[in-house]
């Protein structure tokens, strides 16, 4: 990209661009501790209540695709303020509901709306900092960090709420953050005009529903059972529409998804990587989170204290160490790397004990998993998104946070079914969970291993471009 003059509001609209990231982690996290509550005052049965969850993430993945391209043809920051103001309305919806349905209704809103702002966000985070290949790195470290940091903040705000105030104000908070964050956008991300295009209805429908019943059936298979005629309906429908969604972008002339663009050198690879690092990262958290809570006994609140020790680091190594490392060493051994780093974290975790601790038990791998993670994701996702062509900076954003949700709702639900099927689900017998808890890190760990060796594969050596400016920092990796 060529060299252009730099915005002076850009660091500001980093600030928002990150708080966008925050805000869509953390509406998965939030809930957690509400749950009962929302339960009892809205009459949820029990296997229907993990739906407030997958209701977000289903609408979330599946209209992330259509998202990007909305966000090429109509420009990033009119979709950037749509997605707000729809979020906004599905926190209403969530908020005010007094039945079950109408509480899925707002989940789903709010899925879609952080539908539009995933792919825009980093597209507006490339037209602000693109052309500046030091800055860059910096600012996709600042974006990758706000993920982890709002998946903690949420256990944690989660908690406060609903002890001192009440369930519906966890909604209620999106509420004002909407509306500063609207009216911020107007005055700190730069425009685009809108390109000339047509949106593929048939290819959004077909993606989206392909996507969302592929989710909804792997999601759903550890509750009924992955023998069961709905589970394997759903999956084969989802795939039957992924077929056809992939038939009618084949045949469009001016698709949603340009097909050729997985032929980009590396976007493939590093959509991988992201889609592997999601299925084992995701688990690693839900999993331990669980043997804090079940197993040593902790309260939610000194659970999501335990958590923060990893949170910390990994914004430490994101902002600080990686930027420096993916200069030195470029992005490819990173990612390998830090896959291979979270394995290894994994694998140490899967030595828990039923009377284990803290400090020996968790700590020390937690941490180790938590480098990896850092290690692995901004180089990842970096060259994911600046291989692509800048028109399509939206489909890029679009197809990376696809891949990771995507990869995030299969691993977890897949090693969910593995943990079950080792006792992860016989609460109240110590010895049982963390037989089915550590057969889950396992199942992470060997996920990270085949990610590390597909990176292997598939990713081509770049050749860095370093800046004369700040000592050597890296600069735009293709």
């Amino acid at each position: 990209m060529a060299e252009t003059s730099p915005d002076p509001r850009r660091w500001w609209a980093l600030g928002l661009i990150a708080l966008a990231q925050f805000m869509v982690i953390m509406d998965t996290s939030i809930i957690g501790v509400a749950l009962p509550a929302m339960q009892q005052d809205l009459g949820f049965s029990p296997g229907d209540l993990s739906w407030v969850f997958n209701a977000y993430v289903i609408a979330l993945a599946g209209l992330l695709l259509l998202g990007g391209r909305l966000s090429d043809l109509f420009g990033a920051r009119r979709m950037f303020t749509v997605g707000w103001v729809v979020t906004l309305g599905g926190s209403v919806v969530a908020a005010v509901a007094g039945t079950a349905w109408v509480e899925l209704v707002g989940r789903v809103l709010q899925g879609a709306g952080a539908a539009l702002i995933a792919p825009s966000a980093l597209t507006l985070l490339m037209m602000l900092f693109g052309a500046r290949p030091r800055e860059l790195t910096k600012a996709l470290a600042l974006y990758g960090a706000a993920a982890p940091a709002g998946g903690t903040a949420g256990v944690f705000l989660g908690g406060v709420i609903t002890e001192w105030l009440s369930w519906p104000w966890i909604f209620w908070l999106y509420v004002p953050i909407s509306l500063v964050a609207i009216v911020a956008t107007g005055k700190l991300m730069p425009s685009a005009p809108a390109r000339r295009g047509s949106v593929d209805i048939a290819g959004a429908i077909a993606a989206t529903a392909g996507l969302g019943l592929t989710v909804f059936g792997v999601v759903r298979a550890p509750e009924a059972g992955w023998d069961s005629a709905g589970t394997w309906g759903a999956l084969v429908g989802g795939v039957a529409l992924l077929a056809v969604f992939v038939l009618v972008q084949r045949r469009r002339e001016v698709p949603l998804v340009r097909l050729g663009i997985f032929r980009t050198p590396n976007l493939g690879g590093a959509n991988l990587a992201q889609f592997l690092l999601g299925a084992a990262w995701i688990p690693m958290w839900y999993f331990l989170n669980l043997y804090l809570q079940q197993v040593l006994g902790y309260g939610a609140f000194a659970s999501g204290a335990a958590l923060l020790p990893m949170t910390v680091l990994i914004v430490v190594l994101m902002v600080a160490v990686a930027p420096r490392l993916i200069g030195r060493f470029g992005p490819k051994k990173m990612i390998i790397g830090g896959l291979w780093a979270l394995a290894a974290g994994l694998v140490w975790l899967s030595f828990v004990s039923p009377t284990g601790n803290f400090v020996v038990d968790v700590l020390p791998a937690s941490l180790v998993a938590a480098l990896g993670q850092a290690l692995a994701f901004i180089p990842s996702l970096g060259t994911a998104i600046s291989s692509a062509k800048p028109e399509e900076g939206g489909l890029a954003s679009g197809i990376v946070n696809t891949s990771y949700q995507i990869g995030s709702a299969l691993g977890l639900a897949a090693m969910t079914a593995v943990g079950v099927s080792f006792g992860a689900g016989r609460i109240g017998e110590p010895v049982a969970l963390t037989g089915g808890y550590s057969a889950a890190f396992l199942g992470a760990a060997g996920i990270a291993v085949a990610g590390g060796f597909l990176a292997m594969a598939t990713l081509r050596t770049p050749k860095p471009e370093t800046s004369e400016v700040g000592g050597g920092e890296p600069a735009v990796l293709r």
